[in-house]
This record gives structure tokens, sequence and C-alpha cells, in this order.
């Protein structure tokens, strides 16, 4: 995501990013992509834990829904916290330190919004549906998370950064000039950053809507690879998701490519 981002914004926000983050190098959004995930779990950070999400209390497969009142937690949710870090991110008057962390938050959460199960509470957004994975027991949230992309492109996790520029330059050649390029103008459409709420509301209810969508076939993967998608089983799920279990599987058949476009244009869509 960080990388397709850092591929499209204008020159001017870039020195300006790389200026706050002090980093001059092309990895600028990457390096710090995942730094939320890794304050949550520090006494300083824990506050933020509930940013990463909204637990959508509807009922997929039946039905899917973001209600902000009834959803978004009374310390916080990934709507809010976009909002509240835009509005700190924009604001001149603050500290660049301060600055540079509402970056930070900003970069990560947008793309938590656009991963599907950050929008849903059902077996906490997935959380407490295991799963076996190609030959690896998991859960469904993991999966969605980290383990198709990895494997998708064969991604390292302690050196993540050359298969990721690869893979973010290749879709954003798809962007520009492929099969994604017609798209451009439709992942502008709830853009507007006088009501950042409702921008990311609007991103959070898309994400939400993947969560009772149904497919068949592998040709929803876009090129995942089959024996991937057969290697994938329920092997558990709480009885309270038993009717939305049934659709699991065929949901991770949605587009990988698309996934990761759509992770990307968060940030793309004006925030950074």
């Amino acid at each position: 995501m960080a990388y397709i981002a850092s591929n499209f914004v204008s020159s001017d926000t870039t020195a300006y990013f790389q200026g706050l983050l002090h980093n001059g190098t092309d990895d600028y959004l990457a390096g710090i992509a995942s730094w939320a995930d890794s304050v949550r779990y520090t006494k300083w950070g824990r506050f933020s834990a509930n940013f990463h999400f909204i637990d959508a209390k509807d009922d997929p497969p039946r039905a899917c829904g973001i209600d902000m009142a009834r959803d978004c937690k009374a310390d916080g949710c990934v709507v809010s916290a976009i909002h509240n870090y835009t509005t700190r991110l924009l604001d001149a008057s603050l500290p660049a330190s301060e600055r540079a962390i509402a970056a930070k938050f900003i970069v990560h959460f947008v793309g938590d919004t656009h991963q599907p199960l950050h929008n849903e509470d059902v077996a906490r957004g997935g959380n407490g549906i295991h799963v076996k994975f190609d030959g690896v027991d998991l859960n469904l949230h993991h999966v969605w998370d980290s383990s198709i992309a990895e494997k998708l492109v064969s991604l390292k996790r302690r050196q993540p950064y050359a298969e990721a520029r690869r893979w973010a330059d290749s879709l954003t050649a798809e962007i520009n000039a492929g099969k994604f390029n017609a798209s451009r103008i439709d992942w502008l459409q709830d853009v507007d950053l006088e009501d950042p709420t409702a921008t990311a509301l609007a991103w959070a209810s898309e994400g939400n809507a993947y969560v009772c969508t149904t497919g068949t076939g592998a040709e929803l993967c876009y090129g995942a690879p089959a024996n991937m998608l057969q290697s994938f089983r329920k092997v558990q799920r709480p009885s309270r998701v038993k009717s939305w279990g049934r659709t699991t599987t065929r949901r991770l058949r949605l587009s990988l490519s698309s996934r990761s476009q759509r992770l990307a244009i968060g940030s793309l869509r004006g925030w950074i």
C-alpha cells in the first residue's frame, strides 16, 4: 500500500513526508506502515488498540452494514481515528513530532479500513475462526492480513521491501495503463477532505460489504494460484458464526490484486 501511494503523490508531498519522517529514501512510507501495529502493544500506545477496526454488529452473510453510533467504540475506532489524525496532521500549530505520529497512524489506519475483516464484529473480525492455510493452522483474519499476499508474491517476513516494491510497481503500472485504469475515477468518488469521517466511513462500509460477498470458482482470484485456494480449508468455527462460515472460503476468493489495490488507493485518495 505505502509503496503504491509513494508512486502517486506529488513531489512536494514526497518532500514534506520525507522531511517529517526523517527518511529521504523511497521507503519513507513503507518504513513506517506497520509502526501502528507495533506501538499498540506498548504501554504508551495501548490507547490506540481499538483504532485499527470498527466492529460492525451486522449479520453476514445475510446483511452487512456499518452504523457509527452502534459500531464505533466509546474510545474510538478506525473511522474516528482517521478523522482525528488527519486533523492533527494538517494542524501546522502542532510540533513536527506530533504531526509525524499522526502521519504514521494515518498510513496504517487507511490500510486497515480497506481490509474487510477490520470492518466486522463476527468472531472478532475473523480472529476467532480457525483455518488451515497452506498446511499451517492460522485464523482467518491473519490469512487475510498477511498469508495470502505473502504466498502470492513470495514475500519474506524479515526482508519484505524488495518483493513489496516490485509488486507495488506492477500494480502501479496496472493502475496507470492496465486493467485498473478505468476504475481510477471511481476510487475517488467518496473522497471529501473537508469531511474525513464521511470519507473514512465510506471506505469502511465498502470493505464491510465484501464480508457479505460470495462467489464461486477461482476466476474471482484474478490470477491467484489455484493450489493456494485448494490448500485453504476451515478446520473449526465457533457455533455463533456457523452460517457466516459457510461462505468463508468463497470470500477469500476475492481479487488478491484488487485487495492490494484497495489498500493502496486509501492512501492515494488525497490523504497523503
